[in-house]
């Protein structure tokens, strides 16, 4: 293999205003605005080499620009969690921090690790996830302001009673573009209405399941409860046999299925008997609700990827 063929990984530390960039194979550093016409550039630049992954930090999404350019090329980006860089930093012992030792780090961390590339996505399923997201937003800000009603004096509540209604007016209007992207996107719509003819699964949480865990339907009961973050993981050391905990996963998604849970043991017939069968046997009413979204997890994976809707078993 020429040197000009030799793969190479590319780490990217995004700020504000620049992107510091480290090739890894070639040991070359250098800096870019994050900007369209410099981020251009970039991707022109490094179209030149034989990349085997772009590593990007999540970064309060100003990393966005350049992901969705990358993926428009068709170039392997990786976008990563920080936590996870951070850790195999201290792995590793690398204990100073600059951006440029940042980039060199994340390029190390996608050579050693090889993250998961992610999938092109089209421009309209980013669309989708851009309304997701605000949606998410607006839905906290909501939160909040309905806790501060609970402590504020009450010559404030009108002041924040009108937040709220602004807010939820912006709920409806966003809801309403939300329903219409999908309808005007045939493999989102198609997949919602397998999704939604499961008995408790509404439109929030086929969009938030669409949205956060792309996977579903193409992986194992195992991967996707994984990656839901409600597989049961063992804590034993030497004779010592502890109990097992879920961890990690995706929380929007997790998040949004303990609320479908909660529905389902009342009006799905399937899960409502298969939890009262677990909180019967002695299981505590939480392990069994667990239980229950691994179930229903698992089977709106198995609608998907068999393309049928649900049936009561």
């Amino acid at each position: 293999m020429t040197k000009r063929n030799k793969a190479v990984n590319v780490g990217i530390d995004v700020g504000k205003q620049q992107l510091d960039v480290y090739l890894l194979e070639r040991q070359r550093a250098f800096q870019c605005g994050n900007d369209e016409l410099a981020i251009q550039q970039l991707l022109a630049k490094l179209r030149r080499f034989n990349v085997q992954r772009i590593v990007v930090e999540a970064t309060g999404r100003l990393e966005q620009p350049f992901v969705r350019a990358a993926l428009a090329l068709d170039l392997p980006v990786v976008v990563v969690s920080p936590l996870r860089v951070r850790r195999y930093a201290a792995a590793i012992g690398q204990l100073a921090k600059t951006d440029a030792i940042d980039a060199q780090l994340i390029a190390r961390f996608g050579a050693d690790l090889k993250p998961a590339i992610n999938p092109p996505v089209d421009a309209e399923t980013l669309i989708i996830k851009d309304l997701m997201v605000r949606r998410r937003q607006l839905i906290e800000m909501r939160t909040m302001e309905k806790n501060r009603r609970q402590i504020m004096p009450a010559v404030l509540q009108d002041s924040i009673d009108q937040l709220i209604h602004a807010i939820d007016e912006q709920l409806k209007s966003l809801d309403q573009q939300l329903d219409q992207a999908v309808d005007a996107h045939t493999e989102w719509r198609h997949k919602r209405d397998r999704l939604m003819s499961m008995p408790g699964i509404g439109k929030t949480v086929a969009y938030t399941l669409l949205g956060d865990m792309p996977e579903l339907g193409n992986l194992s009961r195992r991967q996707i409860a994984a990656l839901t973050g409600v597989a049961p993981y063992n804590h034993d050391s030497g004779r010592m046999r502890g109990r097992r905990r879920i961890r990690g996963g995706r929380s929007a998604s997790r998040t949004v299925l303990f609320l479908s849970a909660m529905s389902a043991i009342r009006f799905n017939p399937d899960i409502k008997t298969f939890y009262e069968r677990l909180v019967a046997n002695g299981k505590h009413k939480k392990v069994a609700l667990t239980a229950c979204i691994r179930k229903i997890v698992t089977a709106l994976n198995a609608m998907l990827r068999d393309d049928k809707n649900w049936s009561q078993a």
